[in-house]
Order: structure tokens, then C-alpha cells, then sequence
């Protein structure tokens, strides 16, 4: 059974940081690519950011590109989120997902080519 856990999230002020960690179980790290989602109330679910954990190469949301980095360790199946100069607008759930459908990331990191949703992590933003 493929199984993703989230963790990390928190509540923080507005200029914070934090380092969301999410840990895979029952699939080969290395053959996917992975990705960040985060879904706010009342709105769709939306990337956040993708790995390809075979070569490191990342894409970012133009919405928290230069304020998140995105890594993983292929030898303990765990991707990370580090996000710093947090906003109000980045309160949501986050979740990690594997995208069964390329081993590396797309130019566009499309939600439906992910599986195996872990059950999130709340991340608050006061301002």
C-alpha cells in the first residue's frame, strides 16, 4: 500500500517560515515525480511546487516562487517544503502526492496526474 504523510504545518505570523516534510511508504521514491498541493477553504486544490526525485529538478507556482524551496532525500523517501516570508494567502491544507503519470516534472504540474494524497497539513498565516 502506497501510503503519503504530511507533516510540519503550523500556525505563524506573517513573515514566518516553516518546513513541511512528507514521507512516503510502499513505492521507489526515486522513479516519481513529486509534488506540494495546497488547497485553501472554498477553493480548488493547486500546485504548489513538483520534484523530480531522480534528478532534483523543480518547478515552483509563480505565487511562491522565490520564497519556497522544495527538495527531497530519495534514501529516506521524504520530500521537504521550506517556505519563508509566509503570507496570509498561503493559509491552506498542504498535501504531497506522486505523479503516476511522468517520473519528472512538467513544464505545468497538473493535479490530476497525482495519486496517493497523503491527508495533509494545516498551515495558518496570521497577519
Amino acid at each position: 500500500e502506497v501510503r503519503f504523510v504530511e507533516s510540519g504545518g503550523a500556525l505563524v505570523q506573517a513573515g514566518g517560515y516553516l518546513r513541511l516534510s512528507c514521507v512516503a511508504s510502499g513505492l521507489t521514491f526515486r522513479d516519481y515525480a513529486i509534488g506540494w498541493f495546497r488547497q485553501a477553504p472554498g477553493k480548488e486544490r493547486e500546485a504548489v511546487s513538483c520534484i523530480s526525485a531522480s534528478d532534483g529538478s523543480t518547478k515552483y507556482a509563480d505565487s511562491v516562487k522565490g520564497r519556497t524551496t522544495i527538495s527531497s532525500d530519495v534514501a529516506k523517501n521524504t520530500a521537504y517544503l521550506q517556505m519563508n516570508n509566509l503570507k496570509p494567502e498561503d493559509t491552506a491544507v498542504y498535501y504531497c502526492a506522486a505523479n503516476t503519470m511522468r517520473r519528472r516534472c512538467d513544464a505545468t504540474t497538473r493535479v490530476y496526474e497525482f495519486d496517493y494524497w497523503g491527508q495533509g497539513t494545516q498551515v495558518t498565516v496570521s497577519s
